[in-house]
């Protein structure tokens, strides 16, 4: 799933990685810390790993078919624009703040001294609808390319199939798994093979009139701009895990420089690996073709390879979809639960399995959400994660930037954004942008999903005695991490 794989990763790391974020809140002596040894490479493969996954082989046609074939270059090209300015947001305040958490984290931070616990809790509540519907993707693309081999499947079949494939997960998923790292191996072996057979397979018989064909309205500016932001909303989500290493910052060699670097070179070396598929798919099919593929990459090796490596592609395909759900779903039902430690969420997704010891109502609530959004089509899940995920994560982390340099002058900030605030500005027009290109059902989702979890956060902080109906219980943690290395004696 492009992002998906990442976002699997990303809330892995928010997951197992974060096994010790509930210990953010406690004082900074007691705050563990990860041996730094991840380097500038090690860290650039790692968010290049999860920004590809298997998304390139499912939205290719929903971006050729918005952009009108030649012209989804350009969409390429300003999702890599949009991932950079929102990538300098995210190398600031991950140097700065280098934990297992992410966004948890810099929301924490940030907004306690007005919100109290609000912005945490809101984060989680909507990772509980982003993340599944994350996962859902990746069973929508494992059942259109099942049709390679099914190619006579109703509609309904395809969702009995989905939700067999979710139910599949949640019970390979229903025990205690201690680590996957074997797992995001074999699954980074898998993608990169599908990927270099796909790319390999369109290069070899590309026709160059063929990837320059424009439709006849390609000069329309108001049906381009329409056709841009469909386009910026399926690219953002390709590009989506440059972001990987900032949920690693414990882990880094000198985040200060290995941290910028990993997100700008990984952007950037990944926009060309687009470029160079989304030219060669439509450089040996017709762009039109493309466009109505429910499989692209099996079609793109069969008519240039024949139908046994059209095959051998697609069950490459399928097993990297299916690894990144169950990854995704793994890592994804840890968010819950250690936000629910951390006394910032709801106490019951903070429960283990009795005899298995894993959290089994975060894994529940996410297989449900998961199995529910297998019932829409690819372009309206992606609308709404997109939605759901732009208010309470990219815009309020460029927020938190913003608060945490005038509440906090005295953090240290090993890297800080180049040419604040224009990066950041661009990023918050882009992601405004990128929310009013998706359609309204979507918007209107996201909004009422953040009215539930208002209603959800007031409910949950009087029980609690929380604010508004407590103390705010203000912690600078980073801060108390840093002056306590400054006491240390040397």
């Amino acid at each position: 799933m492009g992002d998906s794989t990442w976002r699997a990763e990303s809330s892995d790391s928010i997951g197992t990685r974060n096994a010790d974020a509930a210990h953010a809140s406690h004082p900074a002596a007691d705050t563990p810390h990860f041996r730094r040894s991840v380097g500038l490479f090690p860290a650039i493969a790692v968010n290049m790993i999860q920004i590809c996954g298997v998304g390139p082989f499912l939205t290719i046609p929903a971006i050729v078919a918005v952009m009108n074939g030649p012209l989804a270059v350009i969409g390429w090209i300003c999702g890599a624009l949009l991932a950079m300015a929102d990538g300098l947001v995210w190398a600031e305040l991950g140097a700065a703040m280098p934990g297992a958490g992410g966004t948890y984290l810099y929301v924490r931070e940030a907004f306690q001294y007005r919100t109290g616990k609000l912005m945490p809790f809101l984060f989680v509540w909507t990772a509980m609808l982003s993340i599944p519907l994350i996962m859902s993707t990746g069973i929508i693309g494992f059942v259109q390319y099942l049709g390679f081999f099914l190619p006579t499947l109703t509609p309904w079949q395809s969702h009995a199939l989905g939700i067999g494939v979710v139910a599949l997960v949640v019970l390979a998923l229903y025990r205690r798994i201690e680590s996957i790292r074997t797992l995001s191996t074999i699954l980074w072996i898998i993608m990169v093979l599908a990927v270099g057979l796909t790319t390999a397979a369109a290069w070899s018989d590309f026709h160059l009139h063929m990837a320059l064909s424009l439709p006849p309205d390609a000069g329309n500016i108001g049906k381009f701009f329409t056709g841009l932001g469909a386009g910026l909303i399926i690219a953002i989500y390709d590009y989506a895990g440059y972001n990987t290493t900032a949920y690693m910052g414990d882990e880094l060699k000198n985040p200060g420089r290995t941290m910028p670097a990993s997100i700008i070179v990984s952007i950037l070396a990944m926009m060309v690996f687009y470029l160079a598929m989304n030219i060669g798919v439509i450089g040996t099919v017709p762009w039109q073709d493309v466009a109505k593929s429910t499989s692209v990459a099996s079609l793109v090796v069969e008519r240039n390879w024949g139908h046994t490596a059209a095959a051998f592609v697609t069950v490459l395909i399928l097993i990297a979809a299916f690894a990144s759900v169950f990854a995704g779903l793994l890592g994804g039902s840890r968010v819950p639960f250690h936000a629910a430690r951390d006394g910032v969420f709801l106490a019951a997704f903070g429960k283990l399995h009795a005899k298995h010891d894993f959290p089994h109502v975060a894994l529940l609530v996410m297989g449900v959400v998961t199995a529910a959004g297998t019932f829409f089509d690819l372009t309206t899940v992606i609308n709404m994660l997109v939605a759901v995920a732009v208010l309470l994560q990219s815009v309020a982390q460029i927020a938190a930037l913003t608060v945490l340099r005038r509440r906090q002058p005295t953090l240290r900030r090993p890297y800080r954004q180049w040419l604040y605030p224009l990066p950041s500005v661009l990023a918050l027009i882009g992601w405004l942008y990128v929310f009013y290109a998706t359609d309204r059902q979507s918007q209107l989702m996201s909004t009422g999903w953040i009215v539930l979890g208002l209603i959800a956060f007031l409910i949950w902080a009087r029980f609690a005695r929380q604010w508004p109906f407590g103390p705010k219980n203000v912690r600078e943690v980073f801060l108390e991490r840093q002056h306590a290395e400054d006491a240390a004696p040397h």
